[in-house]
């Protein structure tokens, strides 16, 4: 196997794995008191995008959808590069979730007890959590040659979270009032200290 599709397939595995305790306490959100939970697409179409991208790195791992191996040497500095971007941005999603702590859910809601969340990386990106997957996502598939994820992050994923972040911001809005706002005159939207 090529060394940099074992280097994104082990990267893959271990950022799941660390994330699974975030993904798991999603699931008691489920069960817990939630304030508000809206009824939108927004709730599960992106995570699903998300869920078919991953499949498509996990079989552009094994050379499916991707570029013809004659391109590996010719684009090596390109690979890199990807496999770089989605080492730093896996990682960063991983922290970006377990910032969050009992604020976190997979939907979007508003809890009991709900806290706005704006120190370490909330504190210049508002959304880090939907920053990092798409980049990350990007880094794999233009590590990978991968032909299919790429469009599919760009054309799919990225307005899809930018749609939800910016559904969130709605109910956050609602919810924390003037304490949002102050926090988002501070902080950029996904891009840091930007909008």
């Amino acid at each position: 196997m090529d060394p940099i599709n074992l280097l994104v397939g082990i990267n893959l595995f271990v950022s799941i794995t660390a994330n699974f305790s975030g993904a798991k306490k999603g699931l008691k959100t489920k069960l817990s008191g939630v304030v508000s939970r809206p009824n939108t697409y927004l709730q599960k179409i992106p995570p699903n995008v998300s869920a078919i991208t991953l499949i498509i790195i996990i079989l552009a791992v094994f050379n499916i959808g991707t570029l013809d191996e004659t391109y590996r040497e010719e684009y090596l500095w390109i690979r890199i590069t990807g496999l770089v971007i989605f080492i730093v941005f896996s990682w960063l999603q991983v922290y970006s979730y377990k910032a969050l702590g009992k604020n976190y859910s997979q939907e979007i809601v508003i809890m009991k007890g709900h806290e706005l969340h704006t120190d370490g990386l909330y504190s210049a990106v508002r959304h880090p959590q939907y920053l990092s997957q798409v980049l990350g996502d990007l880094g794999a598939g233009i590590a990978l040659l991968g032909f299919v994820v790429i469009p599919i992050v760009l054309f799919i994923e990225i307005p899809l979270f930018i749609l939800r972040a910016k559904y969130e911001e709605s109910l956050f809005t609602k919810h924390f009032g003037e304490e949002f706002e102050s926090y988002k005159k501070k902080s950029g939207f996904m891009i840091p200290f930007l909008g």
